[in-house]
């Protein structure tokens, strides 16, 4: 299909969080016009862009009844009716609709997906969520159609990460020393850079691209990734395995092992390394606790 306009008009669903923050960065960096619905608590962060105040969770999307754009990015729908609110707010005033999804769609190694939820309560769980976003998507894709874009990142690391999953690590092994994993030095982890994800999100709205897409980064073990964090604090760490008690940032049950490991799409170009995403974590996590 054919790249839109140079200067895109593109609704953000969401926007001042850890993804949606960054993907409002990239959209300002590249000359792109974004507009971002959410609740306005974070109002003051992007002051020169134009905000619409609403709450999609109580079903309040009055400030969209008016406006079109070329594109929305919807990074805050979870379950059905998220989307399905905002898709009947929207109407036909939205050119292409950018839903992101999750890998937790995938059932095992796979292509193959998870059976939809659709009755899901809130909050969602790991039986719940990925079936969830699941539903999403072909909701999405029922109504878009061709016009529908759903990118699946892997587990996303970076600046203003609010999720505290390799923000975790990096604090651990700054202080060097002993580090406790209470999980196997052997699980495999894969990340995702938050700004290579905004990188392919704005890539694929420029060139007008559809179908789903899956957001990936470099792989390494929990061992390497504790090192890698190590290496970019300058310390010295020893990984010392424990008993697992209950859940733990990056932490995975063997039994999902096999799912973290994700080709990224072509579209993304060129990786970050691990090492950057840790630097550039430590050094925001030290400015933001400073």
């Amino acid at each position: 299909m054919g790249a839109l306009t140079a200067r895109m008009r593109v609704l953000v669903l969401g926007g001042t969080g850890f993804v949606g923050r960054t993907i409002v960065e990239r959209l300002l960096a590249d000359g792109h016009s974004p507009t971002l619905f959410n609740r306005g608590r974070n109002a003051s962060l992007f002051p020169e862009v134009e905000q619409l105040a609403g709450d999609r969770y109580a079903g309040d999307f009055g400030a969209l009844a008016a406006g079109s754009w070329d594109a929305v990015v919807d990074v805050t729908s979870y379950v059905p009716r998220d989307v399905a609110g905002a898709m009947d707010a929207l109407g036909d005033r939205v050119g292409r609709y950018l839903l992101i999804s999750s890998h937790a769609v995938f059932d095992g190694a796979g292509p193959a997906l998870r059976p939809p939820i659709r009755d899901a309560v809130w909050p969602l769980t790991n039986e719940t969520y990925g079936p969830s976003k699941v539903a999403c998507e072909q909701d999405v894709a029922g109504r878009f159609g061709a016009r529908a874009t759903i990118v699946r990142p892997v587990k996303v690391a970076g600046p203003y990460d609010d999720e505290n999953g390799l923000v975790y690590w990096v604090r651990a092994a700054a202080r060097g020393g002993r580090v406790s994993l209470p999980g196997d030095p052997a699980q495999p982890i894969q990340l995702v850079d938050s700004r290579d994800l905004a990188r392919l999100v704005v890539t694929l709205l420029a060139t007008d691209r559809g179908a789903a897409f899956t957001a990936a980064g470099p792989t390494t073990t929990f061992a390497g990734l504790i090192g890698i964090c190590a290496e970019a604090a300058g310390t010295s760490v020893e990984v010392v395995p424990v008993p697992p008690r209950g859940r733990f940032p990056l932490v995975r049950d063997p039994s999902v092992w096999p799912t973290l490991h994700r080709t990224p799409a072509p579209e993304m170009g060129a990786l970050t390394p691990l090492l950057t995403t840790a630097r550039d974590v430590l050094a925001w996590d030290r400015e933001a606790t400073a």
